[in-house]
């Protein structure tokens, strides 16, 4: 995976606005000590440190959608008691839309609690509901979907079969997505997937496919059968299994499969997991990724989830910090303007002073190293603009650049004097000057002051332009001289 991308689509993952339809539940976490085992009884006793209430079932999913930045708003139905008034308490505080959240007072919100002790659970008490909707509240639920579905960029559905998604209600949602053309993404229960017929994807574990497909998964051949039963009965387009230690498999209408092996870490707890993978690649659908590549990214912060005692969140910077693991640092420095922008504005709240420069820089040489170090001793960070291939021709010439933007951007990079590098399009980087407003502009001292581009703009909010002098006899058109000199004969 690119860093770059992924960095990019959290960077605009605020316009994504998500709408999540399931069952609700309170998730309460004792965490104590268990020293000593009870007079009364051979069991252990806990002494409770701390209490803890999460957002649990499709809340989690929820929680983890906003986490990485999305609008969510919730669809379900709650008890007229205490948990759901904590529940909804626990949605405000996150700024969560919760109008289409609808009380029933006959109806007992679901809490789970959860009693843990050396990073181990204890116990789980369960109080819940599992009864179908009354039919007046089912109608209320079917009616806002149908009105406002297209108000989303995905809908999702988060089945824990405690009664909120009834055929009815699953219906109403795959109907009303597919008016206005809209992904629906399913985390399903039970073993009758036909009634999900319709969604975009359906993201089963094993054990949850084995069941529903009547298949024992125990190779690649009868996986392979069991997602084309399940493909077959439900006509999704798209079917991702995860396979717990074995990674995910995709599987996608015509016959195409992808196998995302996981990353091998330590597991505390597996308890949401599939929440996290369910709300990463909401995000990453609806940003405009391809399906395979946000499954891969699902992976990833699936990866990052069970390595977390309890339901929990992924940030979108774990999941950055995580995809970095497989790049090097010159990879790292290579941003996007919208990725860069809140980054330096970052920096400058921390009272770095900026420094920036651009150029081509094809074929790197002594010359241009020594002008990089001279440019980032005038301040605590040096961004530089890298003019892309197509810009560079523009420039210079059809044969030129002679080394690709992207290689010279990675041995851009790596110079410890470089703190990012962004490649522009443009003839000049007035368009990254104007965004970034560096404290200082360099230039190369074979420029005069009223010839660098930008200066008007720095100067105008209190910058300064800097000339600084190059190594003599050293330039990408004296390296190309001396080549053909030596080799044009050859």
């Amino acid at each position: 995976m690119d860093r770059t991308a992924v960095e990019t689509l959290f960077a605009h993952s605020a316009d994504i606005r998500c709408l999540v339809v399931g069952d609700l539940m309170l998730d309460e976490y004792l965490w104590g000590k268990a020293e000593r085992i009870s007079p009364e009884a051979p069991v252990q006793v806990v002494d409770v440190i701390r209490e803890e209430l999460r957002l649990g079932g499709a809340g989690n999913v929820v929680h983890n959608l906003a986490a990485l930045g999305a609008q969510v708003s919730v669809c379900s139905v709650v008890g007229d008691d205490q948990n759901g008034r904590e529940l909804l308490g626990q949605f405000c505080h996150h700024h969560i839309d919760t109008q289409a959240i609808f009380l029933d007072p006959d109806r007992r919100t679901s809490r789970k609690t959860r009693v843990v002790a050396a990073h181990q659970q204890i116990v789980r008490i369960d109080r819940e509901s599992r009864e179908a909707l009354p039919a007046a509240v089912e109608q209320q639920l079917c009616d806002w979907i149908t009105a406002r579905a297209g108000d989303y960029s995905v809908v999702v559905l988060s089945d824990y079969n405690k009664g909120v998604l009834t055929p009815a209600v699953i219906a109403a949602a795959v109907s009303a997505a597919g008016v206005h053309g809209i992904p629906v993404l399913v985390d399903p229960k039970g073993t009758d997937y036909s009634r999900y017929s319709g969604a975009t994807l359906l993201t089963p574990n094993r054990k949850e496919a084995e069941a529903a497909s009547k298949i024992a998964i125990t190779d690649a051949a009868s996986l392979a059968q069991a997602a084309s039963v399940i493909m077959d009965a439900t006509g999704i387009q798209h079917l991702l299994i995860t396979r717990s230690e074995e990674g995910m498999s995709l599987f996608s209408k015509g016959g195409g499969v992808v196998h995302i092996p996981t990353v091998a870490r330590e597991v505390f707890d597996v308890s949401g997991a599939g929440d996290t993978v369910l709300a990463t690649l909401a995000v990453g659908i609806a940003s405009g990724s391809g399906m395979a590549e946000s499954a891969r990214l699902a992976n990833v912060a699936a990866g990052i989830a069970v390595g977390k005692l309890g339901t929990s969140i992924v940030t979108p910077q774990e999941i950055i910090d995580t995809v970095s693991l497989a790049h090097k640092d010159s990879h790292v420095k290579i941003k996007s303007l919208d990725v860069l922008t809140p980054l330096i504005a970052a920096e400058k709240g921390r009272g770095k002073r900026i420094v920036f420069t651009n150029g081509c820089f094809d074929l790197l040489h002594a010359g241009h190293v020594k002008y990089l170090q001279k440019a980032r001793s005038l301040g605590d960070l040096l961004v530089l603009g890298l003019n892309s291939d197509a810009s560079v021709r523009r420039l210079k010439g059809a044969k030129r650049p002679l080394i690709d933007q992207d290689e010279r951007a990675h041995l851009l990079a790596a110079l410890d004097c470089i703190d990012y590098v962004i490649v522009f399009e443009e003839d000049t980087p007035l368009e990254l000057i104007t965004a970034l407003k560096p404290h200082i502009l360099a230039k190369g001292g074979d420029y005069s002051l009223d010839g660098v581009v930008g200066k008007d703009v720095v100067e105008a909010y209190g910058g300064r332009v800097e000339l600084v002098t190059f190594v003599d006899g050293k330039s990408t058109t004296n390296i190309i001289e001396k080549i053909l000199e030596l080799y044009a004969a050859e």
